[in-house]
């Protein structure tokens, strides 16, 4: 589960990349020393809270779902909002982030996905981040990134925006309102920034192996509340992979999805529009076609009576001889092999024995009992044949030996 295909598409390491490596090492420990032996103080805790959000909505509601699938249109000031966002949670560029994430979409759980699940838990959440191999992204089209002047802007000045809005701005903000700096520091930079990028990641990583794939089980991504709470709702993942372009990762009402509040919040204030959804019948589609395979795949795992062609046809003097020495009860044209129900027939052993050989089709049916569907279930588990021609009288020909069948016998009962 966390290192697999070692042989086979299992990435060659062929160097660290070392300023990744050094974020994702000191960030945790400074956090880590912040909790030991700085003091915690309320308002730098709400601080630390909304500055999380913020580089949250970054990543989910802009580089994800604004830069990476287009899927709602954002005016100047919200691109700039989240633009801002996204590099404070030090995560790389815009273009870098949304350039990648269109290879995994395009190609994904492939050598060419630069998180394939395939490779392993641990190297989807972190390993593909911190090491140099020898797989590359597959391509994806990008013209689109490469020609929008605000993403490019990022991509350029990145490290001096990251530096203030990832390091700086966190340390200033709790250190000139309240004079609590290293509360700034160690909790709304470090500690932050260490939740706001393991919190990221789970969308790589545990949202392909925990929860369900109620849409589609081609791929790995699933769907889990708690991927849902860890990523700001982007945990709906098996939806979001089956339904890229949508600006929601939750369909319905009462999952949550706090990204697509927000978005849905700037489009009532008019700072977003055009917000792109998926046909709500295709969506319906999608999951009753998985609904009906799980369906099928539960009655394959039932027994089920022998199918009537597969029965042999016997004569009238044939079933009434084998009823001398079996309780074969005729109903509804199948005759049926009841020997084995006798000790748990709720009416008693007498009323079948004493009724073998004979159409008990009326009786069956509300003559004596009406009987439940679970009885008609088990009945149908005791055929063994199908009568020829129906029920004989005496004045009747008997069909000839050599067209007769015999019974075959039940052994499931």
């Amino acid at each position: 589960m966390f290192i697999k295909n070692m042989t086979q598409g299992f990435p060659t390491i062929t160097g660290i990349r070392w300023f990744n490596l050094s974020v994702l090492v000191i960030t945790p420990a400074l956090s880590l020393y912040g909790l030991l032996y700085v003091p915690i103080l309320r308002k730098t805790v709400v601080c630390t809270t909304l500055y999380y959000i913020y580089s949250m909505l970054g990543i989910t509601a802009g580089y994800h779902r604004l830069w990476s699938h287009r899927s709602y249109n954002a005016s100047f000031a919200l691109q700039v909002f989240l633009i801002l966002a996204g590099a404070s949670a030090v995560q790389g560029s815009c273009y870098w982030w949304a350039r990648r994430h269109r290879s995994h979409h395009r190609h994904t759980d492939t050598d060419l996905d630069p998180y394939n699940s395939e490779r392993g838990l641990l190297w989807t959440h972190i390993g593909w981040i911190i090491f140099e191999s020898d797989l590359k992204p597959g391509p994806a089209d990008v013209s689109d990134l490469s020609k929008d002047p605000l993403v490019q802007w990022q991509h350029r000045w990145y490290f001096v925006i990251l530096t203030v809005f990832g390091y700086l701005l966190p340390m200033v903000i709790p250190g000139l309102l309240w004079g609590d700096w290293k509360g700034g520091f160690f909790f709304v930079g470090a500690f932050r920034l260490t939740a706001c990028h393991h919190c990221t990641f789970c969308i790589n990583s545990i949202a392909h192996y925990l929860g369900t794939t109620p849409y589609d089980d081609k791929q790995t991504p699933r769907d889990h509340l708690l991927s849902a709470i860890l990523t700001m709702g982007e945990g709906y993942h098996n939806f979001h992979h089956q339904f890229p372009m949508d600006y929601r990762n939750a369909f319905r009402w009462y999952q949550y999805d706090p990204t697509k509040w927000f978005i849905s919040v700037c489009h009532y204030i008019g700072l977003a529009s055009h917000l792109r959804v998926f046909p709500s019948n295709e969506i319906e589609k999608g999951a009753l076609t998985m609904k009906i395979k799980a369906l099928k795949d539960v009655q394959d795992s039932i027994e089920w009576p022998v199918p009537p062609q597969d029965l042999p046809v016997v004569s009238w003097k044939t079933f009434q001889d084998e009823s001398q020495s079996r309780t074969l009860l005729l109903i509804s044209g199948f005759i049926h092999d009841v020997s084995m129900f006798l000790d748990n027939h709720p009416g008693g052993p007498a009323l079948l024995t004493r009724n073998s050989g004979k159409d008990m089709t009326a009786s069956f049916f509300g003559g004596v009992y009406a009987h439940s569907h679970a009885a008609h279930n088990l009945l149908g588990m005791m055929r063994v044949g199908i009568l020829a021609g129906g029920v004989e009288t005496p004045a009747e020909h008997a069909i000839p030996p050599s067209q007769r069948l015999v019974i075959r016998a039940n052994t499931s009962h």
